[in-house]
């Protein structure tokens, strides 16, 4: 198996998921701007976000997929299949539960993420909590069989599942918007319908897979088959990996959790400013970083319980150096070309200039720490294929400390971007310290010729970075991004120029880009 190849199926078909994301963003910008309902959406979202972050991609695939990917390489496909019907019923059960606290308790919930949120976001985000929850019954569900796909290398359906949300939330909104408008409802709740359709739509589509392989859960529900499966040691293994990655991903969501209570006090529209921020920057995390640990964290597992310490340091090394090629350029482009992206894909209607500006500056933050956010995902996994969780928590408590702190320093001074650059500069720190620690125990050793190789990445994105802060400053970008044609084209062009530029430099600079291909 080709990992370049099949790491870059997966970052295109992410691709596909991430431009619908920014469509979505942009629709839901032009409907209704940054104000105090598009705040409450926000902070409605973040819930069952939060919850899907802990519980479906964060701690459980952390413990997971390791545990599965170890358990088919030692004993084989008999035993991986007990472990997933075990590993399902468990999941159900605890998801039913969840689900049901969650509406219930959806005003707690609110309060806790958007204190400072006014009449009538308040109730708006209160009744959009409600009827978004199930929403992560179905993402954890999602998670399980992604899982048992990426683990059989079925890459391609959890990559392109994603696409369904947004689709789902575009439809919805303009579909619904009008006639909720027509019936008295606030029109913002369509996009909380829109976003249960397609979390159900994702789990549709996986299921199916699942059939396919012969590998579709089982799920218990008598009260003897539950209580059998949590005496399953596969599940038992899963659970006390996930103990401490739940606190370390709760420690993440938690500084989540606190920026988004903060962007409530410091005005009306700061909660938007920063989800669109998120919006861009994810958008090379996805791209990189989610392609890379979705294609490493199996093949790490399995290089450690095959016990074959050079393949898996290869493996870190390929990551990281695939990290700095397609990182860096991207952390560039979000430090010098915020403005024009944030105004081609936003500045419709509703979304003023002012909104653009403080968009643009959140997303500087962001591109700032743009390197450790994505190095993250291509660490982390290092630890969790050895099965170590507890060492990633203690570097996250540490630097979700140092988050705070550096909050204090940066928000009075720089708003919604102070947040931001909080959020990257920690990151930066943390990817640090995971690398730092990979290579003390000798997990990692680097291969030969990495200085040679940054000196010619740097020189190409620096060239980058050149002609994109000559196309920022030399074009009225907020006048372009109201005419459709010509600020696709110009948006375009200048991407396309940027893209052909950088690796004209590192081809000239003699790196040769088939030297990533790597089999697995």
């Amino acid at each position: 198996m080709n990992l370049l190849r099949v790491a870059s199926t997966v970052s295109v078909l992410t691709l596909a998921s991430r431009i619908t994301g920014l469509l979505r963003e942009s629709l839901v910008a032009a409907f209704f701007g940054a104000s105090a309902l598009t705040d409450a959406f926000q902070v409605a979202f973040r819930i069952p976000n939060l919850l899907r972050r802990l519980f479906a991609e964060g701690a459980f695939s952390q413990a997971f997929v390791p545990v599965l990917a170890a358990t088919r390489a030692k004993e084989g496909d008999e035993a991986t299949r007990e472990l997933i019907d075990a590993v399902a019923t468990v999941l159900v059960w605890a998801l039913l539960l969840t689900c049901i606290l969650g509406v219930v308790g959806a005003p707690v919930l609110v309060w806790m993420l958007g204190a400072g949120l006014t009449e009538p976001g308040r109730e708006a985000s209160i009744v959009m909590t409600r009827w978004m929850f199930p929403y992560i019954g179905c993402m954890s569900l999602v998670a399980l069989s992604a899982g048992i796909l990426n683990t059989w290398r079925r890459f391609m359906v959890p990559a392109a599942t994603p696409v369904l949300l947004n689709i789902s939330v575009i439809g919805a909104a303009w579909l619904l918007v009008p006639r909720l408008q027509t019936w008295g409802y606030q029109p913002i709740y369509a996009l909380a319908i829109g976003v249960m359709l397609g979390g159900m739509l994702q789990l549709a589509v996986q299921w199916p897979a699942l059939r396919r392989l012969g590998v579709l859960p089982r799920i218990g529900w008598r009260p003897s088959s539950v209580a059998a499966a949590w005496r399953q040691s596969g599940v038992r293994q899963v659970l006390a990996q996930m103990a401490p990655a739940l606190l370390g991903v709760s420690v993440a969501q938690l500084s989540l959790m606190i920026n988004t209570q903060i962007s409530t006090f410091i005005g009306e529209g700061v909660a938007t400013w920063v989800s669109l921020a998120d919006r861009l920057m994810e958008f090379p995390i996805a791209l990189l970083g989610v392609a890379l640990g979705v294609v490493l964290t199996p093949q790490l597992s399995a290089a450690q319980a095959k016990g074959e310490g050079q393949g898996y340091s290869d493996l870190l090394d390929w990551g990281l150096r695939l990290v700095l090629l397609f990182g860096l350029p991207c952390a560039v482009a979000l430090l010098v070309f915020p403005e024009p992206m944030v105004a081609v894909l936003y500045h419709y209607k509703k979304f003023k200039a002012l909104d653009v500006e403080n968009t643009a500056r959140a997303v500087m933050g962001y591109g700032a720490g743009l390197m450790g956010l994505v190095a993250i995902k291509v660490l982390a996994p290092g630890y969790y294929a050895k099965q170590d969780t507890r060492t990633p928590v203690k570097i996250a408590v540490g630097v979700l400390v140092l988050t705070q702190l550096l909050n204090a320093v940066f928000v009075p001074k720089l708003g919604a971007a102070g947040l931001t650059l909080s959020i990257g500069m920690g990151a930066m720190l943390n990817a640090g310290l995971l690398l730092w620690g990979l290579r003390r125990r000798g997990s990692y050793k680097p291969l030969p010729g990495w200085m040679l190789f940054s000196f010619r990445v740097l020189m190409a994105s620096a060239a980058m970075g050149g002609l994109q802060y000559l196309l920022a400053t030399r074009i009225d970008w907020l006048a372009l991004g109201q005419s459709g044609v010509l600020r696709a084209l110009a948006m375009a062009g200048s991407l396309t120029a940027s893209a052909l530029l950088y690796f004209a430099v590192l081809l000239l600079s003699g790196l040769k880009l088939r030297q990533f291909v790597r089999r697995g």
